[in-house]
């Protein structure tokens, strides 16, 4: 991996609390979010179903389900900008040109009854990417197309959605994420509709589109196969909080927090053919019925009275040059309390 400098943060999330509520009572998918992303980085979001990964997206680009979602409290800073107190119409000018977001199925990001070159044209349009002709914002189109490796981009861009492959369809919605050149990229499980083959395709895509752009990009999935080919730093995620963050070597050979421990005890190892793999007993707990103490208690092998009565404070392990390597548990590991 890259040298990451200390000087070159591009977006600062703190304290992040997003509430959804609804008839059942106030769901807090969010709650006490705090991560930063430099330039030209990759940062890794892992964790389980419902732990907050896509809800921390969505509030970074201002997308939330309304009228049920609402960002509470906490601060995104983005270039030095306050991303959380901008209007409606304020965010319109953010989104595209600052940050762009990939959605994990483009079978229902892209609109059937219009060409995929009028999508990706719209794009340039919404963004004002400058006054351009339409010729210009066909050739415009049809170099977003090329630079996403579709093949004959002139034909293509009369073609209808259902007329592409699962592969080439997230291609057009990573070409209109990127069509304005974004700052922050954030690709929300962008492979989970793809074949292993195609898969490894689009990550190669996504890693070229990186250098040739100097693209930051929040990489939200579930495969650790995923991390280590396109991560710098990890964050993990449990029940709506960041758990543990570390540059993506510390995170596979010095896990910190016990539900990291757990997440890669139980991938499959070729080198380990006759143990079994570890499965993490119970559930993530009810998020409209969180418990008082440690979220991750009830499923924690190392649990201790304490964690039962009070969330744990975030300490870090203070033998990294690059970055910090944080978690959130009251097990001591060599580490300096930080708050």
């Amino acid at each position: 991996m890259k040298d990451i400098g200390t000087n070159d943060i591009l977006l600062t999330v703190e304290n992040l609390q997003t509430h959804l509520f609804t008839k059942r009572g106030v769901l807090k998918a969010v709650d006490g979010v705090s991560f930063h992303l430099r330039k030209n980085e990759t940062l890794g979001i892992v964790g389980e179903s419902g732990s907050g990964k896509s809800m921390t997206a969505l509030s970074l680009v201002q997308l939330l389900p309304r009228p049920v979602g609402k960002i509470v409290g906490g601060s995104i800073r983005l270039d030095g900008d306050e991303l959380v107190t901008k209007t409606e119409r304020e965010m319109s000018q953010v989104r595209g040109k600052k940050i762009s977001m990939i959605l994990q199925d483009p079978q229902s990001s892209l609109n059937p009854v219009f060409t995929v070159g009028s999508q990706v044209m719209e794009a340039f349009k919404c963004n004002s990417c400058g006054r351009r002709t339409d010729k210009e914002l066909q050739n415009d189109v049809e170099k977003a197309l090329q630079n996403v490796q579709i093949a004959d981009p002139h034909r293509r861009v009369k073609d209808y959605p259902h007329q592409m492959s699962g592969g080439m369809k997230q291609r057009v919605v990573g070409a209109i994420a990127i069509s304005c050149e974004p700052l922050v990229l954030i690709a929300d499980e962008p492979t989970t509709a793809l074949d292993v083959t195609i898969q490894a395709q689009y990550l190669r895509l996504l890693n070229q589109i990186k250098k040739s752009s100097n693209l930051s990009i929040i990489f939200i999935t579930h495969d650790f196969g995923v991390v280590a080919q396109m991560c710098d730093r990890v964050a993990v995620m449990y029940a709506g909080r960041i758990v543990e963050t570390g540059l993506v070597k510390e995170f596979f050979e010095n896990p910190a927090h016990p539900y990291t421990e757990a997440l890669i005890q139980s991938i499959p190892c070729l080198d380990r053919k006759d143990e079994r793999l570890l499965a993490i007993e119970g559930q993530p707990p009810n998020l409209w019925n969180l418990p008082e103490g440690c979220r991750f208690a009830p499923r924690c092998p190392h649990v201790m009275d304490i964690c039962r009565k009070e969330y744990p404070p975030t300490k870090t392990i203070s033998d990294q040059d690059e970055d910090e390597h944080t978690y959130a548990c009251w097990l001591e590991r060599g580490v300096d309390c930080e708050k």
